[in-house]
């Protein structure tokens, strides 16, 4: 028998961010994170993903911590392991396109406190939103990632995939990754899907998927298989469910095999340890729904992510239109159609649903079409696959609609110095003025619990007195 060329698979461990932005909304805090960042930092990852997405977000919003000291402590801390972040293109972290002179801004802060590999993605495809990260991250000299966010419809062949591939290492990214954020990607299209653009591209591919509709162990083993060069995994007590695949599976799975990571179990069962008790808190408390943990295989059926589907039900709960459910379920994909097939992610995932649930509670197709749903078809996203259906087009914009056919953020001028102007009283550091560029409500409530907090005033008097109270 020929021996196989040893080929140890990479791992990115998403603990940090993404496990518990999908199973317990963000809401680990930098505090229960730093007192095992010693012993991550042996175990030998490709990086660990600890920033970015919405933990931003949620530090300023519900921890009351500043999200540059936690970057800036996990710095501190991994001294071996490249820091990995996820960032939304021209959206950086927010929800809306910023100007380029922020998101340049946002990419030169991001890496001076410390991140390595930025993962970039769009959530059109439209790479014309991601080309001035690409550009940014590449003269800061950190690894640019372009993600494709994976998804399922008569556009998305191998061939979209391919090229869309070879387009994005001309771009100048460092790596590709396959961004499954629904868990769509079944375990043979996987081997094809791999093989397809290894033979295509030079640069690494990644894979990251969400174990939602309960292949993605199974898909990741095949992607291996097919050359895939990294994989994102979880450290088991945040695994499984909405999460990523656990890491010690994963690292068992290849022991002794051509794709042998070398990890040392008893070194991820410590950690696994430490997280442990953060789980079962969380859960006691009714942060993490055991529903989240399951396999939900309406996922594959609908297309729709694991969080979208929650979404959906809360949103016509608040309606009293429970009964609705599956009503809605059936429109969120001719919804999708209408607006250019675009991928369900954040916030196409937020336009898509809301916009199914108004067609539905209203008894009529677009009868009242959100601000987002006007956006898309004006083309302030960017470019869509496949076109709009028109005659939606014309229902909600008028007769004659006025599309951006341009790179969205063309015609948004620069931001930066009237951000600064509008936020200088509370500016003690630089990335302070990047925090209320993206959250100017939250990160005002933020700077003004820290001010309390440095001057040992009861937080909540301090904001009484200027009129305001913390969210």
């Amino acid at each position: 028998m020929v021996e196989m060329e040893k080929r140890p698979i990479k791992i990115t461990e998403t603990i940090l961010r993404d496990a518990h932005q999908s199973l317990i909304a963000t809401r680990m805090t930098t505090e229960q994170m730093l007192p095992i960042v010693e012993k991550m930092d042996q175990v030998g990852y490709h990086s660990v993903e600890c920033w970015g997405g919405a933990t931003f977000d949620a530090s300023l919003r519900f921890l009351k911590e500043d999200p540059w000291e936690r970057l800036r402590k996990f710095r501190d801390g991994f001294k071996n392991t490249k820091l990995q972040m996820l960032f939304r293109g021209q959206n950086i972290l927010g929800y809306r396109p910023y100007a380029d002179d922020v998101v340049e801004y946002f990419v030169q802060k991001s890496v001076a406190n410390g991140i390595d590999i930025i993962r970039i993605f769009d959530c059109l495809n439209d790479l014309r939103n991601l080309q001035t990260a690409v550009t940014a991250a590449n003269r800061e000299k950190a690894d640019a990632q372009v993600a494709l966010s994976y998804t399922l419809g008569d556009a998305y062949t191998l061939d979209y995939w391919v090229d869309i591939a070879k387009r994005i290492e001309e771009m100048g990214a460092n790596s590709i990754c396959i961004k499954d954020m629904a868990g769509l990607l079944v375990p043979y299209k996987a081997t094809e899907l791999i093989a397809a653009l290894k033979d295509a591209v030079k640069i690494p591919i990644q894979l990251h998927t969400h174990y939602t509709s309960g292949v993605a162990s199974m898909t990741y083993l095949k992607a291996v298989e097919a050359g895939v060069d990294v994989i994102d995994t979880a450290m088991s007590p945040f695994a499984l469910g909405t999460s990523q695949p656990a890491t010690e599976v994963m690292v068992e799975t290849f022991k002794g095999t051509p794709y042998d990571t070398g990890f040392d179990q008893n070194l991820l069962a410590e950690i696994a340890d430490h997280f442990r008790p953060i789980r079962d808190e969380a859960l006691a408390s009714g942060l993490l729904n055991p529903k989240n943990m399951g396999v939900n295989i309406k996922t594959l059926l609908y297309q729709v992510p694991g969080g979208m589907l929650s979404n959906l039900t809360s949103q016509l709960k608040e309606q009293n239109a429970e009964d609705k459910y599956y009503e809605v379920l059936e429109e969120v994909p001719k919804v999708r159609k209408d607006l250019g097939e675009p991928p369900l992610v954040t916030p196409s995932s937020q336009i898509v649903g809301t916009q199914a649930v108004f067609n539905v509670l209203m008894g009529e197709r677009y009868k009242m079409a959100t601000k987002e749903t006007k956006d898309v078809l004006s083309g302030k996203y960017g470019a869509t696959v496949k076109p709009f259906n028109e005659e939606v087009q014309k229902k909600v914009l008028g007769e004659n609609p006025e599309v951006i056919t341009c790179r969205p953020a063309d015609l948004i001028p620069d931001e930066l110095d009237t951000l600064r102007k509008e936020c200088e009283q509370w500016i003690q550091q630089d990335e302070d003025v990047l925090s209320y560029a993206l959250f100017p409500q939250v990160a005002t409530d933020f700077f003004k619990y820290r001010e309390a907090q440095q001057t040992k005033i009861d937080p909540v008097m301090a904001d009484t007195e200027s009129g305001s109270y913390p969210v």
